[in-house]
């Protein structure tokens, strides 16, 4: 495949990267609404698209502009609000509003990869939209595969840190929840500092040779 102007990149990574932190805060929302709290609906969180969830910084400048210069990919939409004492059962419900965010990237991460997969066969036929569409593929499985990888690291405010406070011990869950304010900096060090790429780049490698071998497999 050729090599890619930058507008070209912003092209085909822009819908992908929109998508999968977008519809990752719906899902919050769907769930949380599902289980007993219609705070989301309620704020109109409850809908796919994507200028309810966008914050234009975070969820299109930022991620695009490491796509286009960097090999890792950082971002964020408007947080949904969730009313955790509306919930059924809190703790647990808690755990699975959560854990939606990080599962519908990997959701949407096997959907790329079967248009991944139709556009290489594309590719042999001389379809005129196989290799854009195969690159777009790539860039989906990328980006929905970090973001659900980063957001289950077990840091608050992420979803992966809601999660543990969710399975420990109430008063573990209450010491940790006090940290929160500190969970961003925290992120911020771990990346500037390398760690973060230690801890996500073997992580990301062997998913993303999963991946691509089930793209090319079907």
């Amino acid at each position: 495949m050729l090599e890619l102007s930058l507008l070209q990149k912003i092209a085909i990574g822009i819908v992908p990267i929109l998508l999968a932190v977008t519809v990752h805060e719906a899902a919050h929302g769907f769930v949380a609404n599902a289980l007993g709290d219609p705070t989301a609906k309620r704020a109109g969180r409850l809908t796919l698209n994507p200028i309810r969830h966008v914050d234009w910084l975070g969820t299109i400048v930022v991620p695009l502009l490491m796509y286009v210069f960097t090999q890792f990919v950082f971002g964020w939409a408007r947080p949904v609000p969730i009313n955790a004492a509306r919930l059924r059962n809190p703790r647990r419900d808690m755990f699975l509003v959560a854990a939606a965010g990080p599962g519908v990237n990997i959701v949407m991460a096997v959907g790329w990869a079967l248009l991944s997969a139709l556009a290489l066969q594309g590719l042999d036929g001389g379809w005129m939209l196989a290799e854009p569409l195969a690159l777009m593929g790539q860039v989906g499985i990328f980006i929905n595969l970090i973001l659900a990888v980063f957001n289950l690291l077990p840091i608050l405010p992420l979803d992966g840190g809601r999660m543990l406070v969710a399975v420990l011990p109430v008063t573990w869950g209450d010491r940790l929840s006090r940290l929160e304010p500190w969970g961003l900096p925290i992120v911020v060090v771990l990346l500037v500092s390398g760690v973060l790429s230690d801890i996500l780049v073997p992580i990301m490698g062997t998913l993303l040779n999963w991946f691509s071998a089930f793209s090319h497999a079907l």
